[in-house]
Parts: C-alpha cells; sequence; structure tokens
C-alpha cells in the first residue's frame, strides 16, 4: 500500500513537471513574440551548458553534474506559480515566498529526492555556492541568447534590447563572458547588415 501512494506522488510530481514543457516564459509573451520558449526549453539549454566546462575553461574545478542540477531544478517551481517577472505586479519577496512554497510542495512528493531538489533550488536562489553562481550566469545568457534569435528571426535588430540591459556586467565566469563577447559581435554585425540593407 505504501508504494502504490509513493508511486502515485511520484506520478503527480511527473505530471507537475511536465506542464513545463507547454508553459511559455513570460518575458516573451510580453513582448508579443509568437511561438515563444517553454519554461523547460530555457532549462534544457541551460542543462546543456554544463556539458561545455572543460578543463580549459574552468580553471577552478567546478562541478559540472552539480551545474547540470541546479539548471534543471532552478524553475521548477514555476509549475505551480507560473513565471512571475518584475511586470507580473508581484514583489520580489511574495515571488519568493511563493515560489518556495511551491517547492516544497513538489519536495513533499519525492522524499528524499525532493529534499536535495529543494536543497540546490535554495543554493540558487542564495547563491550560496560557485555552482550557484554559474548557474545564474547561464541562466541569464539563455536569455540574451535567445532574444538575439528572436531579432534574427524577425529581422528586427535591437526589439529586445532591454534584456541585454538587464544583464550588462553581470556576467562573472569568464568562459560565459567570452561567449556574451561573441554573441554582443555577431549581434553588432547582425545590426550592421540590415542597417546597410534594410534588412538581413
Amino acid at each position: 500500500m505504501a508504494l502504490i501512494l509513493q508511486n502515485a506522488k511520484i506520478l503527480e510530481f511527473l505530471e507537475l513537471v511536465g506542464r513545463l514543457k507547454h508553459v511559455k516564459r513570460t518575458g516573451w509573451v510580453l513582448c508579443d513574440i509568437d511561438e515563444c520558449e517553454s519554461i523547460a526549453g530555457h532549462m534544457y539549454r541551460m542543462g546543456l551548458m554544463t556539458f561545455l566546462l572543460t578543463e580549459e575553461n574552468n580553471p577552478t574545478q567546478l562541478d559540472r553534474f552539480k551545474c547540470l542540477q541546479i539548471a534543471l531544478v532552478h524553475d521548477l517551481a514555476e509549475c505551480i506559480v507560473g513565471d512571475l517577472t518584475p511586470h507580473c505586479g508581484v514583489t520580489p519577496e511574495e515571488k519568493h515566498r511563493r515560489e518556495d512554497e511551491a517547492m516544497k510542495q513538489i519536495a513533499e512528493l519525492t522524499g528524499i529526492a525532493g529534499d536535495k531538489m529543494y536543497e540546490l533550488y535554495k543554493e540558487y536562489e542564495n547563491q550560496t555556492s560557485p555552482e550557484a553562481k554559474f548557474t545564474k550566469d547561464l541562466d541569464r545568457y539563455d536569455m540574451i541568447l535567445q532574444a538575439f534569435e528572436y531579432e534574427k528571426r524577425e529581422n528586427a535588430p535591437r526589439k529586445l534590447q532591454e534584456f541585454f540591459t538587464a544583464t550588462e556586467g553581470k556576467f562573472n565566469h569568464p568562459f560565459i563572458q567570452d561567449l556574451v563577447k561573441e554573441l554582443y559581435s555577431q549581434r553588432e554585425e547582425f545590426e550592421k547588415k540590415f542597417l546597410v540593407n534594410g534588412h538581413v
């Protein structure tokens, strides 16, 4: 009987997580981006980026697996509370309170596994480890990379400048800083071509 109840809770957990595959990220919705990414899509690419850490670009020996785990749980609460942004009329304190409650609810469904997810979530929220700080860089980088992809898709240079402005100077890890430079360079080139031709 206990196993049946446990499995029922796990199924409930997986159904909650499944919502993230279909919930669009609020920032893009507010910018009227058609067919924008889901929360799960954002977390997926962040997770893949952790595989790019190598001996050469990871001198401080970040735990790559831990970065992957944090990437996969950092927005997990949004399957219950949704993707709350500063434009949603919710204070940062209230946002954190709602997300914390949601993570406790999620953790309760999965026992020891849930305890670990909650611990990683808190580590990310409080930025208490080098891995959490690196994952924050990934979060910001994926956002501006996605913004640039939408600008190219819509042939609209600088349409999503607010996302670049919001993250400027906030990247800390040298590997991500280098990727940011490359992204800025490509974005500048895209804008130049548009100004010359009226299109790209």
